[in-house]
């Protein structure tokens, strides 16, 4: 098989390896179709994410689509949910198996992921995709699971007023998912205009450049509303938390989403106890969260195809990940079989 590893911050290097063999449990998936994220721009510029640092020439990639090439189901078309947890922890009992501290994550430490043609992988969590949805769509519902997760930290309802703080790809599928909830108004800042645009066809009543009058005494003052009833920080940057604090109302939830480069997240913390918010942090999805994705992508109320602007073969990766780390567009997806 082929498979990109990056060995270094900003080395990407294409190699020819051994197909791997599948465990017990596990399938064989020829890899169709890869989501670059905001992670993987992560690993790829510091060569680190959070806490966790290269050990060894890593595969990234965890928005995986495929086919399966083993068993029963050979033949199968399916997303992949990249988390792999123990299952026997006190938190997998309890359904928080995206806590699990031992949990095995797809492209990420020293487990590889999906920037390859062949990977094996638990069949339990390769979920069956319909007609509806084509390859480089199903990349994306991943990313729809992170949003779906993260709007339930919200505890987001039909009415509400929301706000989303930085508008890529996870920020444009909460704005989508937040309209398809009824959800209104819904206020969107990012500082790309081309990003502000697609926030505006995708649903956002409100739109604007960080800090623009977002705040809520500015809200309240200039007539533009309420202050939110949640917001959701989508950028890994502290003005964008700090928007997000100050629109929401008194009592509000604010959820982050984004991951910071410098593993360090701040805010006036006086603006935030006046309120007495509730500040979350979002991390990924929960295994219900891909089959929940795949079927409002299925009911047409969340389009992927949209977001995705630009696509490439295997042995283009690292331009792909030029263009990921420039943020020229949307959506950067990877078709190792294509």
């Amino acid at each position: 098989m082929r498979a990109v590893r990056l060995h270094a911050a900003g080395d990407i290097r294409l190699h020819d390896e051994p197909d791997p063999e599948p465990a017990e449990g596990e399938e064989l998936i020829r890899v169709t179709a890869v989501g670059l994220c905001g992670s993987d721009r992560h690993w790829f510029i510091e060569g680190s994410i959070g806490d966790a640092a290269l050990s060894r020439p890593l595969v990234l990639g965890h928005e995986i689509a495929g086919i399966v090439e083993t068993g029963p189901r050979r033949g199968q078309r399916v997303a992949v949910d990249p988390a792999d947890p123990c299952g026997d922890c006190d938190l997998c009992l309890a359904g928080r198996g995206h806590l699990c501290l031992a949990l095995r994550f797809a492209g990420h430490g020293t487990v590889d992921g999906g920037l390859r043609s062949l990977m094996a992988w638990p069949r339990r969590l390769l979920a069956p995709l319909p007609d509806a949805i084509k390859d480089p769509d199903a990349a994306l519902l991943e990313p729809l699971g992170v949003a779906l997760h993260a709007i339930d930290l919200g505890r987001v309802r039909p009415g509400m007023s929301a706000g989303v703080f930085g508008c890529g790809p996870i920020g444009l599928l909460l704005v989508q998912v937040l309209r398809a909830m009824g959800v209104s108004p819904i206020v969107a800042t990012d500082p790309l205009p081309h990003r502000l645009a697609v926030a505006t066809s995708m649903g956002a009543t409100e739109v604007g450049a960080p800090g623009s009058g977002v705040r809520e005494e500015d809200r309240v003052t200039h007539g533009a509303g309420p202050p939110l009833d949640a917001v959701f920080e989508a950028a890994g940057e502290d003005g964008a938390v700090e928007d997000a604090i100050a629109a929401v109302r008194p009592g509000g939830r604010a959820v982050l989403v984004g991951i910071p480069a410098a593993d360090r997240t701040s805010f006036r913390a006086s603006v935030a106890r006046r309120k007495g918010l509730t500040i979350l942090l979002s991390r990924r999805m929960r295994a219900p969260d891909l089959p929940r994705a795949i079927g409002m992508v299925e009911a047409g109320l969340v389009d992927l195809g949209s977001l995705i602007s630009g696509r490439y073969p295997l042995d283009q990766a690292s331009m792909a990940f030029d263009y990921l780390g420039q943020r020229r567009g949307l959506k950067v997806v990877v078709e190792p079989s294509g």
